[in-house]
């Protein structure tokens, strides 16, 4: 089990976070390009980071904790998983905390929003 360490971790964080999608209809899934114009930015750059480290030496990994995926570049695919959870999990935090306090921010329209919830579909 301790090879699934890494993964394990990473089910919490989203366990931890994507009940927020339902229970305070955050809507993140339903703005797939918002989702995504958040998540690839961070993915990529962070990617390029351990790459980068990975190549000079200065970053290594536990691969007994880790499912032994790796790509090419020496950059493991739990690696590659943690780039995109955990923005996820932080983008449906953050929409869960707004839609809770009924924030109105980003680039809705002024009075589009209901409590904190954009009134269209996009």
């Amino acid at each position: 089990m301790s090879r699934f360490a890494y993964v394990a971790v990473l089910a919490f964080v989203v366990i931890g976070s994507v009940w927020l999608e339902i229970a305070l209809r955050t809507r993140v899934f339903a703005r797939v390009r918002r989702l995504v114009l958040t998540i690839v930015p961070v993915a990529a750059v962070f990617g390029v980071w351990d790459l980068y480290a990975i190549s000079r030496g200065h970053w290594t990994f536990d691969f007994s904790r880790m499912t032994g995926v790796v790509l090419p570049g020496g950059l493991p695919l739990d690696e590659v998983l943690f780039f995109v959870v955990v923005p996820l999990a932080s983008v449906l935090t953050l929409e869960a905390v707004r839609s809770a306090r009924q924030w109105q921010v980003g680039d809705e329209p002024a009075g589009s929003c209901v409590d904190g919830i954009r009134g269209d579909s996009s």
